[in-house]
């Protein structure tokens, strides 16, 4: 009898805890949502929906971005229903591959681009429920100690000042950070947007697992300043209250959106999740504290909001527009570029640009030509990308890339694609290299000395 109470116990607190199981889940009503969204954002959400709809269970796979679209390419969660994240080119390159279904637009009122980025797919296969800046968090007690301003535009970022202060994470692992790596090749052009990742990659302190870890980072002081997303900045957690969020000049909003699966198996029910995260309730829902996301909704503001994204913003995308397409179609190719480049590098990344920012200062108070001329023909070959923009529009040449899983063999065609990358990125550094010895061995001479050079050939 003492067991059975026991156990009547056990059932008891379970049911206080998580709520009575739904009958028959198996045959029953359901929804499975893949997100890379925290528990503090999504279950509000599913408490809301599951108060309006107590018939439909509603289950959440939590996955980073990229990891959830390596998940639904290989169809190892066949039984998603739907895509919720903010990484809006993860939703293009899973469209490309017609692994979305047909979504009828829901009518929030939101304009059809903000800040020159479109709001909604414009083939309706995922739709921008709520916005995301894209900027610099920074820690404002870690910069006024060590006499460094804030910066104010991503070209800052590249400035010898901010060497080893500056934080962020791989494209390859954050859908965050590699739309701002496509953002700046965008605007910028192929090649000139490489040249300025390669400059801010040299002056990058460390390389975060996860986005999280941007914003964890710069609280704690390992580093000043990160790339990041306005909410992780501004979740107000205890370690984060001191961190400061900044808009750059030319801004970068873009949309966090969600899609149905193609393979959905509860496409109905799936529907019924969009149209709550669409309607006015779940607009409104975003704009509470305890989740603090922009809505796309202007109705889900007060009458003296001025949300940033809807006034007269200066965005990155408004005179070339963002080709999502485009950044589907070398999504893979810029992860391996990154980080062959500057991750996996970055140690001997930084302390080439190092040494040629200190010849380059050097320069200033001691002028010779020749000298000149090395720095110049070191810093070509520390800006030049591994591919070239001829080469990127050959047809078909770098279009098969793809995420390979750890521990399985690399296709043989991408397998000598990589070799050449690392064979690229590798000469160039040499080049680098050889030319800051002969430009340090020219400014030593004038009675220059930089302990940095020693050991800066790779």
């Amino acid at each position: 009898m003492a067991r059975f109470a026991a156990e009547i116990r056990l059932v008891v607190i379970a049911v206080l805890a998580f709520g009575w199981p739904a009958i028959g889940m198996a045959e029953g009503r359901r929804v499975q949502i893949i997100t890379s969204f925290p528990p503090s954002f999504f279950e509000p959400f599913r408490n809301a929906f599951r108060n309006r709809h107590p018939d439909i269970a509603v289950e959440v796979v939590q996955r980073k971005t990229t990891a959830a679209v390596i998940d639904i390419r290989t169809q190892k969660r066949p039984d998603a229903d739907l895509f919720w994240a903010s990484a809006p080119d993860a939703f293009e390159l899973l469209k490309r591959e017609n692994l979305l279904a047909p979504l009828q637009p829901r009518a929030t009122g939101a304009p059809e681009t903000i800040a020159g980025y479109p709001v909604n797919d414009p083939d309706h296969r995922y739709l921008g429920f709520a916005v995301s800046g894209y900027g610099l968090v920074y820690n404002p007690a870690y910069l006024a100690a060590r006499g460094l301003p804030v910066p104010r535009n991503w070209a800052d970022l590249a400035a010898p000042v901010y060497a080893g202060h500056i934080g962020l994470t791989s494209p390859a692992r954050s859908g965050t950070t590699h739309l701002m790596v496509e953002a700046l090749l965008q605007s910028l052009g192929w090649e000139r947007g490489w040249a300025l990742w390669s400059a801010i990659g040299g002056n990058l302190a460390t390389i975060t697992a996860r986005s999280f870890g941007v914003t964890a980072g710069v609280a704690r002081g390992r580093f000043g300043i990160g790339i990041s997303i306005d909410f992780l900045t501004e979740a107000r957690t205890t370690e984060g209250e001191g961190n400061r969020f900044v808009l750059p000049g030319e801004t970068l909003f873009a949309p966090a959106s969600i899609a149905r699966l193609a393979t959905s198996p509860n496409p109905k029910d799936a529907e019924l999740f969009i149209d709550f995260v669409l309607s006015p309730e779940g607009q409104k829902m975003l704009r509470e504290p305890r989740i603090g996301r922009l809505a796309v909704s202007p109705s889900a503001y007060g009458p003296d909001e001025t949300p940033p994204h809807l006034s007269e913003t200066e965005g990155i995308f408004n005179r070339t527009g963002f080709d999502a397409g485009l950044s589907a179609g070398r999504y893979e190719l810029v992860n391996l570029i990154f980080d062959e480049w500057i991750t996996f590098r970055r140690t001997e990344h930084a302390r080439l640009w190092r040494s040629l920012q200190a010849m380059e200062a050097a320069l200033l108070t001691r002028p010779d030509e020749q000298a000149a001329k090395l720095l110049t023909r070191a810093r070509a070959a520390l800006t030049q990308p591994p591919v070239s923009a001829a080469e990127l529009g050959e047809p078909g040449r770098f279009q098969n890339i793809v995420r390979v899983p750890r521990g399985l063999p690399v296709p043989e065609e991408q397998a000598r694609i990589e070799a050449a990358l690392r064979n690229a990125i590798v000469t160039h550094a040499t080049e680098a290299g050889d030319s800051l010895q002969q430009a340090a061995e020219r400014l030593t001479a004038l009675g220059w000395r930089d302990e940095s050079l020693t050991g800066s050939r790779p």
